[in-house]
């Protein structure tokens, strides 16, 4: 579905109006409509810093595929300079590294860009820069591709579209990476199975809703997703989808929900007895062994003159 209003329109997915608690089609852990209801993003963007390690660990990576159609999109190759925004521990900047590109990795994050640093150490092509995007000094340097992997939707649209594309050579792309959380219809999907926990632990949380199924979410491919339009900054989009899946059990389901914003919102006291909970639920009702289903998503973007 289409919501009016934009140059390219933005995508609303069927079922919950208000929120999914896993999902956003560039990445984003909470949605809401609702500007009351939006987390300060610096502050809940540095969440994941408070857990580096358990965020590299159960976080989903992106496929090969989609940094093969970046690369012939774009047109990256060895001479080619890359700015990537909110690199987090470093999985996409390494998949950016391969392609022979120089990379420039910005992360707010300390521990996280400490992290990073460790991840692509032998990578000799990738400098990380602990700093947010609005604050960043580029000293003048401008690039050939920007690249978000699920970090754009943390970036003020009020200056970050604008400088995007003042930080781009003309002709340079801009391109957003993210998962969207799915689900199949005739497959148990955790969510469902724990509805009940969710609302007893942390009743009217307006992040608690089901995941899409896949064949709603592979009809908005237009535009940028869930994120703020950029007007005339970038030409029409490219958005390409890549069927991904992880394989738990109660306890690493659990740890995955530790790494996301929702759950990190959540006071400690509330959040280490819902996900516990949820654990032992995954054991008793589904085998000990969940799915976590997304849909990877390529959003690429040329600068417009």
């Amino acid at each position: 579905m289409i919501e009016p209003g934009s140059r390219h329109g933005r995508q609303r997915l069927p079922g919950n109006p208000v929120a999914y608690p896993w999902t956003d089609l560039v990445g984003c852990a909470f949605v809401t409509g609702d500007p009351e209801m939006r987390p300060n993003r610096r502050d809940l963007g540095r969440v994941f810093n408070e857990v580096p390690e358990l965020y590299d660990r159960v976080r989903p990576g992106y496929p090969d595929e989609l940094f093969a159609d970046l690369g012939a999109v774009t047109g990256m190759d060895e001479r080619s300079s890359v700015l990537e925004v909110g690199c987090g521990t470093g999985q996409a900047t390494r998949s950016l590294a391969a392609l022979g590109c120089s990379v420039t990795a910005l992360e707010p994050g300390p521990d996280l860009a400490a992290l990073a640093r460790q991840r692509i150490a032998s990578f000799r092509n990738v400098e990380v820069e602990t700093s947010t995007f609005e604050e960043w000094d580029n000293r003048g340097r401008h690039f050939d591709v920007l690249v978000a992997a699920s970090s754009w939707h943390w970036v003020d649209p009020s200056t970050g579209w604008q400088r995007a594309h003042d930080m781009l050579h003309p002709g340079g792309w801009l391109a957003l990476l993210g998962h969207v959380v799915v689900r199949r219809p005739e497959e148990p999907e955790v969510y469902a199975e724990t509805a009940d926990l969710h609302e007893r632990f942390c009743p009217g949380n307006p992040a608690w809703g089901h995941p899409p199924l896949a064949e709603d979410v592979r009809g908005t491919d237009e535009g940028w997703g869930l994120v703020d339009d950029p007007g005339g900054l970038f030409g029409p989009t490219i958005v390409r989808w890549y069927p991904t899946v992880q394989w738990f059990d109660g306890d690493g389901f659990a740890d995955l929900l530790r790494s996301q914003s929702p759950y990190r919102r959540l006071d400690r006291d509330v959040r280490e007895p819902l996900l516990d909970a949820v654990a032992e639920r995954i054991r008793t009702r589904m085998g000990d062994r969940a799915s976590r289903r997304y849909l990877s998503v390529l959003r690429v973007g040329q600068r417009a003159q």
